[in-house]
């Protein structure tokens, strides 16, 4: 297997390079907000494989395919770590993704583990997300190798990303489906909830709402961006200042529909975005 790093003419990033992140598509951009907030000085380049959305029902060699054409893609804009913001990609690729590249990569399943593993008090967890992700059982393996003492009970929701990516956040049918998918995890007396796909942050108010105050949400998305802190801070990679005035401090690519994709991401990003580039990934 060649070394996904290894491309012609690509040298190895320093502390001022950019960090890559990739999704299936606009889901991502949660990670990437709290990447924002934890990581001010740092530059971001994000990808979202807006052509090929959702991976949650592709098998993990498809997944794992796809993955490997994007880090091509981030390796030539010379990313100096890279966040895998897919719970999908996170749970069917990465373990095999990370042996074949030489910068750090990190994904959101670990850090959203660790911490449900510490909040819990009666030891019943739940995990929301796509079906991929949920029968890949990626989650109640880490949860049990922390604790073996947990009892996970895991629960697709698979309408969820359209509902999300269709604008109905605080709509009736959301709602509706809502209480459909989680009163099962309601009768399971759990009391903590792992959100597992990057696109239910987004409807957090109408999960704990659901929910109620007794269930602790636990957002992976917050728990990456400082896990990855610390994994920058740990390699002597963090970035000491922002890019100057003019810098392009954010770059958006995707794989189809950027002026979509575009209004998407200024509805919940902070930073207006001007523009997001289309580029062919097959080619990668």
């Amino acid at each position: 297997m060649a070394i996904l790093m290894s491309q012609t003419n690509i040298p190895f990033p320093g502390n001022s390079a950019p960090i890559g992140v990739f999704d299936s598509g606009v889901g991502g951009l949660t990670v990437v907000r709290e990447i924002m907030r934890a990581l001010p000085e740092e530059s971001i380049i994000y990808f979202g494989d807006t052509a090929r959305v959702p991976y949650g029902s592709k098998s993990k060699e498809t997944v794992t395919k796809y993955s490997r054409q994007i880090i091509r893609f981030l390796n030539t804009q010379h990313v100096k770590a890279i966040v895998v913001a897919c719970n999908t990609a996170s749970a069917m690729a990465l373990d095999e993704i990370e042996k074949e590249i030489k910068i750090p990569i990190i994904g959101v399943v670990k850090p959203g583990a660790k911490v449900a593993s510490e909040t819990t008090k009666n030891g019943k967890i739940g995990v929301i997300g796509t079906e991929a992700m949920i029968r890949s059982n990626i989650y109640p393996s880490y949860l049990e190798q922390i604790n073996s003492n947990v009892e996970v009970i895991g629960k697709p929701c698979p309408l969820f990303v359209p509902l999300v990516e269709e604008g109905l956040l605080q709509d009736p049918v959301t709602d509706e489906i809502a209480m459909r998918y989680l009163s099962v995890l309601i009768d399971c007396n759990i009391d903590t909830l792992i959100l597992g796909c990057t696109h239910y942050p987004l409807i957090r108010s109408t999960i704990a709402r659901i929910m109620g105050e007794k269930v602790k949400l636990v957002n992976p998305a917050y728990e990456t961006a400082w896990e990855l802190k610390r994994m920058l801070e740990q390699e002597n990679l963090l970035c000491n200042a922002r890019p100057g005035l003019g810098g392009n401090q954010y770059q958006f690519f995707v794989s189809d529909a950027a002026e979509k994709f575009r209004n998407f991401a200024n509805s919940i990003l902070k930073y207006g975005i001007l523009s997001a580039k289309t580029i062919n990934i097959e080619e990668y």
